[in-house]
């Protein structure tokens, strides 16, 4: 869709609402056979250089469900997928829907024990793996798990399937190749899958359980309903008024929520395509976005200023693009004018969410000014016929809360942000007294993150609950800190964080990142900060550090708990 084409906001909102006046309420597999009676020979996915249309999608979906069920997958039973980003995800997904299993996406890049964790925890029966992502070798570490007392003892795995072996190693006796799962397909007839299916209908079953980063300890398996993921998908689709056929460049990784929602789920309800290049260099994002004529991007702060900070960003034909989407941290005012100029997007928003809430909960509005979006993480997100009445057409509902009683604080208090609807997990898998720790009675998830709902319904976060710091008694938020800093011309990024101090309990520590030929000195940060903070808000340490210094999360987040053992660590020596 080309920009001059492109028809009004209000005009693309009616168009959807017309079309889905009453919610259907449907499993992922149904939602993707009528996407695919719609859309079938338009490409729902580039990968590797590939076109995979919807119909492929859906031929493959059939054939890993009739697989399944040679292997004899019962419904309910926990299937889980260890792999990169492959056209075979979206089909997996849906297969498992179909015979009424539950889907387990595991993070390609965790270790031998963190996998090991998850496959245990999970209860996951069957187990689809790449046996090589990168520089971890799944397969060798499946194996020697399998092989291991302990393991054996604590798991339910029965068998694991390889979609991709490691050289001309043959497969180890152990798996299942990619090949003998689809001839074992092809022993089930349409009538036994179809038998299988009618049992499946129910949306309110989970869906998938999809694990939580783990950074403050172990992962917790987040319960998802069909119906929440579709409902969440369009809930997107609606905010961002997403025109049909959009091409979506999401260099995001598949076993994240980010992906599954605002792109691969998205996109499924307009007949809209998703170009997907994991871990694409700047230069290969630029390529791959005016190859395929992309119309919107998906991405984080970390991967969206490297490309525009490319020397060679003017050369491509970006004419098509003209959505954005930037969300998992927060960006200066600076950068999305940055992107204005240099991408030419027009509609940019951010969001805010968590896995427990799906994805996104709230969204900025297309046209919100830059100030707005660098300054908050937008209001519920509009859902239409998919959301709730008493939400005002939202599917989930935000309040703030005091940190240490849970008593409900006015708009406009800061607090710890409280969500609750149709959207909302009912909780971790196996994990009732973590569950009870966040989900009341009425449903309300206790989001650990800081922030106040303004006049306007905008949430602004001020951070997570775990990472506000006492400075002789008063409360400070790095976010608060940070969008201080970010305002000075020199700077790029910066991250703040609480480290001890013997006089006052505990003092903040910057981290900055400067642009390209800027040089600061810690004075002229505690300057710069002393005129707009109050005294005890100032950060007392300040370091200077390369962008390839931050350590990162794989879906582009800056992991604080780690910088907080580096500022501790420089403090010492």
């Amino acid at each position: 869709m080309s920009k001059a084409l492109l028809a009004s906001v209000e005009e693309r909102r009616n168009k959807l609402e017309n079309r889905f006046p009453v919610w259907p309420r449907d499993t992922l597999a149904r939602h993707f056979e009528k996407a695919t009676k719609a859309y079938a020979e338009k490409p729902f996915l580039y990968i590797n250089g590939e076109e995979h249309r919807y119909g492929d999608i859906w031929e493959r979906a059939i054939k890993y469900a009739k697989g399944f069920m040679q292997l004899g997958v019962k419904r309910r039973d926990h299937i889980a997928i260890l792999m990169d980003n492959d056209a075979s995800f979206p089909s997996l997904m849906i297969a498992a829907s179909m015979v009424g299993a539950v889907f387990i996406p595991i993070n390609s890049m965790l270790t031998k024990g963190e996998v090991e964790y998850i496959l245990t925890q999970s209860d996951a029966k069957y187990l689809v793996l790449q046996e090589k992502v990168k520089d971890k070798l799944h397969g060798k570490a499946v194996k020697e798990l399998m092989s291991t007392p302990t393991f054996q003892e604590n798991s339910v795995l029965e068998k694991v399937i390889s979609f991709e072996k490691v050289g001309a190693e043959p497969i180890d006796e152990q798996f299942l190749s990619r090949e003998d799962f689809l001839n074992g397909a092809k022993k089930i007839s349409d009538s036994e899958l179809d038998a299988r299916w009618e049992l499946s209908r129910y949306p309110d079953e989970v869906a998938i359980i999809m694990y939580t980063s783990g950074s403050t300890g172990s992962p917790k398996g987040v319960m998802l309903t069909d119906d929440m993921l579709l409902r969440c998908s369009y809930g997107t689709v609606l905010s961002r008024a997403i025109e049909e056929g959009r091409v979506t460049f999401a260099p995001l990784p598949f076993y994240h929520c980010f992906a599954i929602i605002e792109a691969i789920g998205a996109m499924s309800f307009v007949g809209g395509s998703v170009v997907s290049a994991l871990g694409a260099s700047p230069l290969k994002s630029l390529e791959l976005m005016e190859k395929y004529q992309a119309n919107d991007y998906l991405c984080v702060p970390s991967t969206l200023m490297p490309v525009l900070n490319h020397p060679r960003v003017g050369e491509f034909d970006l004419s098509n693009l003209f959505a954005m989407w930037c969300g998992a941290a927060a960006a200066p005012v600076s950068v999305w004018q940055k992107a204005l100029d240099v991408l030419g997007v027009t509609e940019m928003i951010t969001g805010y969410g968590q896995t427990e809430v799906v994805s996104s909960g709230v969204t900025t509005e297309i046209g919100d000014p830059l100030e707005r979006i660098s300054t908050r993480v937008g209001r519920p997100k509009l859902n239409g016929a998919s959301g709730l009445p008493e939400f005002n057409g939202s599917s989930v509902q935000y309040k703030t809360i005091d940190r240490d009683t849970g008593e409900d604080l006015p708009d406009g208090e800061i607090g710890e942000l409280a969500v609750r609807g149709a959207t909302v997990t009912h909780g971790y898998y196996k994990k009732p007294e973590e569950t009870a720790k966040v989900i009341d009675k009425d449903g309300w998830l206790r989001t650990g993150d800081v922030g106040r709902i303004d006049e306007n319904g905008y949430i602004q976060m001020l951070g997570r609950s775990k990472e506000m710091f006492k400075v002789s008694g008063e409360l400070v938020s790095p976010r608060e800190v940070e969008i201080a800093i970010s305002y000075h011309p020199a700077v790029e990024a910066v991250q703040v964080v609480g480290v001890s101090d013997k006089i006052t309990t505990e003092i903040g520590a910057a981290f900055i990142e400067l642009k390209e030929g800027e040089t600061l000195k810690r004075k002229d940060v505690t300057d710069w900060c002393a005129e707009r903070l109050a005294k005890f808000k100032v950060p007392r340490h300040v370091w200077f550090i390369e962008s390839s210094d931050w350590p990162m999360t794989s879906t582009g987040k800056v992991q604080k708990f780690r910088l907080q053992d580096i500022a501790e660590e420089r403090i010492k020596r």
